[in-house]
């Protein structure tokens, strides 16, 4: 035992034939004693072992085939995309806010058994770089999403199907409004910044003040990730939840990539109020998952009774994105595809040629 104590009290520790031998010696001389025999010690190491491999980071190249990073002529801005699958029209990725195009994994690797899938790291998300990490208005995101395809395919895409979560879900709306991309065959938007999320946003700035700023390893990140209910598929969270953070020097610890509570000025644009009307009645079939019903808005009813498509209601979609029902939602994109005939280069109709919309 420690010869001089403490103000209050003194704590010691000594390995004994037994384990370990823990004392605490208050400033009434009290002795307290807590002997931890080796099996409790090898139990904790096991279990604290077990929680870093459950929620030890998982590489991208499990799930998508490759990666790559489009420059942008004439800007200094860099975009990061996933690709998975080799043949069938392209499912192009768009997450939502604070995610990445990871956030569209666990999907990719089903989906990409009938339709090529890429998943896109937005402005100022995961390993895409920009002149301007936080605008992140709607207009700037739609800039981007153009500016990417273009560069990849050209003036001449293959048949696009463009999929937005949230944020995500309200540029995708946007993108297709503009009706700039030549070859769009399909809009799947799940979540979208409609009326009712709207008003939820007057909570955000409380939401983001109050997780977690800052994690001392990536596992932690991930554990925090899966504890705290923002993912609940430990998988999906291995392999996204990385890709969002970035590790802070001065504080030799990770934090968040993007500051969302910074683009608060950007929120109310992402609405997609006024633009559902402008691509319905479409052309471009375009299902809408939903959490619940009460997430019909007046712009999605008004898209349900002016055409044939239907609002899919899937419970937690917001986690189907992240993996928690990712086979669900990837069941749910394969069907939209071959029920609408969408082949690599547009509709596959009956002899075998191909119409465009």
């Amino acid at each position: 035992m420690p010869s001089r104590l403490p103000d209050e009290y003194a704590r010691g520790a000594r390995h004994t034939r037994l384990g370990l031998l823990l004392w605490r010696v208050d400033s009434d001389l009290r002795l307290d004693l807590l002997t931890l025999t080796f099996d409790d010690l090898a139990l904790e190491g096991r279990e604290l072992e077990n929680s870093l491999q459950k929620h030890s980071p998982l590489d991208w190249s499990g799930y998508f085939d490759k990666e790559e990073d489009i420059t942008i002529k004439g800007s200094n801005n860099v975009f990061h995309i996933y690709e998975a699958g080799s043949e069938g029209p392209v499912v192009f990725c768009l997450h939502g806010g604070g995610y990445s195009g990871l956030s569209f994994a666990l999907s990719a690797s089903k989906i990409k058994e009938k339709a090529r899938v890429v998943a896109m790291d937005q402005r100022g998300h995961g390993k895409s770089s920009t002149d301007n990490d936080l605008d992140v208005s709607i207009e700037t995101l739609c800039n981007d999403v153009v500016s990417v395809l273009k560069s990849i395919y050209g003036d001449s895409p293959p048949a696009i199907i463009l999929v937005g979560h949230s944020m995500g879900g309200s540029v995708a709306v946007h993108v297709a409004a503009r009706k700039v991309i030549p070859n769009l065959h399909g809009l799947v938007v799940v979540d979208v910044v409609e009326g009712t999320a709207m008003t939820s946003l007057i909570h955000m700035q409380k939401i983001l003040s109050n997780r977690t700023q800052f994690f001392p390893t990536l596992e932690k990140a991930i554990e925090w990730s899966v504890k705290s209910g923002s993912l609940r598929n430990v998988e999906s969270a291995c392999i996204s939840v990385p890709s969002t953070l970035k590790f802070d020097e001065s504080k030799k610890c990770y934090t968040y990539k993007i500051a969302l509570e910074e683009t608060e000025s950007y929120w109310k644009g992402w609405s997609c109020m006024g633009n559902l009307e402008k691509i319905y009645p479409s052309p471009v079939p375009t299902p809408t998952l939903l959490t619940s019903t009460k997430r019909r808005d007046r712009s999605l009813r008004f898209k349900q009774m002016t055409s044939n498509e239907d609002n899919v209601v899937v419970n937690h979609t917001v986690l189907g994105i992240e993996g928690c029902y990712f086979i669900e939602f990837a069941s749910l994109i394969v069907p939209f595809i071959v029920s609408n005939r969408i082949g690599a280069a547009g509709i596959v109709v009956s002899g075998g040629r191909r119409g465009w919309l």
